[in-house]
């Protein structure tokens, strides 16, 4: 494991006074500050602190045509992604257009197998779209990078609203954009929106938005007779958590707004089967909930099986038709992580023998492919590896028509779209496909090619990454202070938002080690005192052991057993 090295966060004293004198936790007013919270008006979750629609370019106008679609009662297919942000922005745009009007057995949707269509609007979806016998596609979380797809739609007769948050396609330095009627997506040329991280459920969420406001305009809702779209925020908020997009200060809003929604028992049935099928409790549903309970399950569908039913899932209002489906898609997670143990054994095992060649230093990038692994995988381990070794890495698997298909994931500093720009500029005929974003992307390359690209990412990576870069840092929040070492702050710091670019506390204080051993044969129990007390703490994935007396990095938890709350320390780095 890459150890980091532990950095301050910055907390400006005139920040967090100004946040206290508003009324924040002292505890809270310094974490946020911390985060680049600089006025008391940014904690504000409330509805109408949302980013106005108006501002997103190609909301007004892809209103303008649902509107007619729902006036004219013609038939629109949603063209779906197949992880949990399309899936749920999928489940917004059907139950969204049905609330405002459209007849529910005139929208209906398509996903992408991963493993036999590929990503986005392919001409091949446009054909199985086709089958539905619409009059409009509309995109959500893909498509602004489908040129052949839109046009293939087009020539078929069909308008194309495409809804994505994904850049644009480059060819050579410029942008190209598809040929749909309307395009909406923060990150097109031209969109003033204030919010570029809106995940693609948000924007699917804002054209709905959008679409009530013309529905009103003209005549068809009054604004006591419109319908509430807040009814969708659980959704949106699972979506964009999961999808690990910036938690800007728009983007917390919705996610606090879905939070609150699912703690008053104000939740879809299929986002409380999920819930109770990982074993959360929905009554403190938390963004670490979305991210690594109900975001996984969903994800899992895609990745193994079909997206389908993670998409019914989120759409049926029958709990018991919910239950079933959540308890399928938690049967597939596991199978999922069986897969991935695997697949990462065979990645780590590779890297070790790597490091040996390498006497112990890592290259600046890493590319790894096996005939054996699972394409639905391979995000996944790419995630785990870059983790380990502080490395943008790709691993790549084999696909049913017998090209590599690979995901990658970077670390601060290192653009991986931009990467790949770079890449195919340089070898023109490595690279099929690419698209993504600064820190995830995904390519494919035939197999002949992937020496080529490996030599190739690791000179781009060589170039562009110095020694600060490639050294991990681990921003902490200081010392916790033993006066807040209770359930009550847990659960204080539990209720808030956090995420990506917003991450949660991680405090760092001195300790002694009372005891230490091994649970579980790969981590580390430890108890330690701290603030004139014995406390519990555990390392997870680590097996190594630590000074009597050492500085530890960790994050606050409550463990549960038998009916007994205990707070415990999860460490996360020693120093």
């Amino acid at each position: 494991m890459h150890t980091p090295a532990i950095k301050l966060r910055d907390a400006p004293p005139r920040a967090v006074w100004a946040l206290e004198q508003a009324g924040a936790h002292p505890l809270l007013a310094r974490l946020f500050a911390g985060r680049g919270v600089r006025a008391p008006d940014e904690l504000d979750d409330g509805l109408a602190r949302l980013l106005p629609p108006a501002d997103l370019l190609g909301a007004r106008a892809a209103a303008r045509l649902l509107a007619e679609v729902i006036a004219r009662q013609q038939r629109v297919c949603v063209v779906a992604d197949y992880d949990c942000d399309g899936a749920t922005a999928c489940a917004v745009a059907i139950r969204g257009l049905r609330l405002l009007g459209a007849e529910p057995d005139s929208v209906h949707y398509v996903v992408p197998d991963r493993a036999v269509h590929g990503y986005g609007l392919t001409p091949a979806i446009v054909d199985l779209a086709l089958l539905r016998r619409p009059d409009v596609l509309l995109t959500v979380d893909n498509g602004i990078a489908s040129i052949d797809g839109v046009a293939h739609a087009r020539a078929q007769g069909l308008s194309v609203v495409v809804t994505d948050h994904h850049l644009p396609a480059l060819v050579g330095d410029k942008i190209v954009l598809p040929d749909a009627n309307v395009i909406v997506n923060p990150n097109q040329p031209g969109c003033g929106f204030a919010s570029k991280s809106l995940a693609g459920v948000g924007v699917m969420f804002y054209v709905l938005l959008a679409l009530r406001s013309e529905l009103r305009e003209r005549g068809v809702f009054t604004p006591a007779t419109q319908p509430r779209l807040d009814a969708l925020l659980d959704l949106v908020a699972l979506g964009t958590v999961a999808d690990v997009v910036k938690l800007d200060a728009n983007n917390r809003r919705l996610v606090a707004q879905g939070l609150k929604r699912i703690r008053v028992g104000q939740v879809h049935a299929g986002v409380a089967a999920l819930f109770s099928a990982a074993g959360r409790n929905a009554q403190r549903a938390s963004a670490f909930d979305f991210g690594f309970a109900l975001g996984p399950r969903i994800n899992a569908a895609g990745r193994l099986s079909d997206m389908t039913l993670g998409i019914e899932c989120l759409l049926t209002d029958d709990p018991g038709r919910a239950a079933d489906l959540a308890k399928q898609l938690d049967a597939i997670n596991r199978e999922r992580r069986e897969v991935e143990s695997g697949m990462r054994e065979q990645a780590e095992a590779w890297l070790e023998r790597l490091m040996a060649q390498q006497a112990d230093t890592t290259p600046a990038a890493l590319a790894i492919f096996d005939a054996g692994f699972h394409e639905g995988v391979v995000g996944i381990v790419a995630s785990r590896l870059k983790d380990r070794v502080h490395r943008p890495t790709f691993v790549f698997a084999r696909g049913q028509d017998g090209l590599l298909k690979g995901s990658g994931r970077s670390i601060p500093g290192f653009h991986l779209r931009d990467a790949l720009d770079l890449l195919a500029k340089r070898h023109p005929k490595v690279l099929k496909r690419f698209g993504g974003h600064a820190m995830a992307a995904g390519c494919t390359l035939d197999e002949q090619h992937f020496a080529t690209f490996d030599a190739a990412f690791q000179q781009v990576a060589a170039e562009w990454l110095d020694a600060v870069t490639l050294s991990r840092t681990l921003l902490s929040d200081g010392p916790l202070g033993v006066e807040n070492f209770n359930a009550q702050t847990v659960h204080v710091l539990d209720a808030q938002v956090w995420g990506q670019a917003f991450e949660p506390p991680v405090f760092v204080d001195e300790v002694e080690v009372i005891s230490q051993r091994l649970v579980g044969e790969k981590h580390l129990k430890l108890a330690v005192r701290f603030g004139g007390a014995v406390r519990d703490a555990i390392w997870f994935g680590h097996s190594e052991p630590v000074a009597s007396r050492v500085r530890l990095a960790y994050r606050l938890s409550i463990d549960e057993y038998n009916g007994r709350e205990r707070v415990q320390m999860v460490v996360e780095a020693a120093g």
